[in-house]
């Protein structure tokens, strides 16, 4: 799976003097997302070895965040990511896909195309927003719906950078079933589908995910959350011819967005 940022940054240098911000909070926000990094099972011994941080100073990070309910003690003594944080993160999904929906809009505007959002959640994708079409023929995918990754250019678009070996693994764990004859079903072909992600700058779906449709693909540059959006239509409109044209204003909104998310923090 993607590395997160905080997966490349020592816990143990984050300080108030250097961010501004509570030492402790810092700490046991990079934990969690240490934890997820890792599949959302860890023990403690693999959170100090990842963090730096001595193995006392995570065990008191981690008994409160038990206690607050954001992680689980397994019985074999090992750490889970906890059920309070799907509220969390299904609240922070519906509000990335509001600041997400006047951009999209701008895709629709500008291309004709349903528009949509889509997030890298475990191994799977999920589609957090989506502005349709005004062709009386579009494409429609429900909010909320998950896929695998393999079928779908937004997938390619967001495991595009990701190492070989971590998109072999999240493939053994999903398994490689046909959505239609086109549908990329082994592990070497999707690689070199990753492989060609990263030469052109965005992600086709042709016909993979489903037979008559296709989509153009990107992924939201430097998003707090593994991010990607897509134009989609039959595949009689969104044809070869008109990729040159759609492409470089997929790349403009997806930097648009990105700035937009960047902002929606303060520093």
């Amino acid at each position: 799976m993607p590395t997160s940022s905080a997966s490349t940054t020592d816990a143990s240098s984050k300080t108030p003097a250097a961010s501004g911000g509570v030492q402790s909070l810092e700490r046991a926000f990079d934990l969690l997302e240490r934890m997820a990094d890792a599949g959302g099972e860890v023990g403690l011994s693999e959170l100090s070895a990842a963090s730096g941080l001595p193995l006392p100073t995570i065990h008191r990070l981690m008994r409160t965040l038990v206690a607050c309910g954001y992680v689980r003690q397994q019985p074999n003594r090992r750490y889970s990511l906890g059920p309070r944080l799907i509220r969390l993160g299904e609240s922070a999904s519906r509000l990335l896909g509001t600041w997400a929906r006047p951009y999209l809009a701008r895709l629709v505007e500008e291309t004709g195309e349903t528009a949509n959002m889509a997030l890298l959640d475990g191994d799977e994708i999920v589609y957090v927003a989506q502005v349709p079409s005004k062709h009386s023929m579009r494409m429609f995918t429900e909010v909320g719906r998950r896929v695998l990754p393999h079928s779908t250019g937004v997938g390619k678009a967001l495991l595009a950078h990701t190492p070989a070996d971590e998109v072999r693994a999240l493939l053994a764990r999903t398994g490689m079933p046909a959505a239609t004859e086109k549908t990329i079903t082994t592990p070497e072909g999707f690689l070199e589908a990753l492989e060609q992600v990263r030469r052109a700058g965005y992600a086709v779906d042709d016909n993979e995910q489903e037979i008559g449709v296709r989509c153009l693909a990107v992924s939201v540059p430097n998003s707090p959350t593994a991010a990607a959006i897509s134009i989609s239509g039959p595949a009689g409109r969104v044809t070869e011819a008109v990729t040159e044209s759609f492409v470089p204003i997929l790349k403009n909104v997806a930097d648009e967005l990105s700035v937009a998310l960047a902002n929606q923090s303060p520093a």
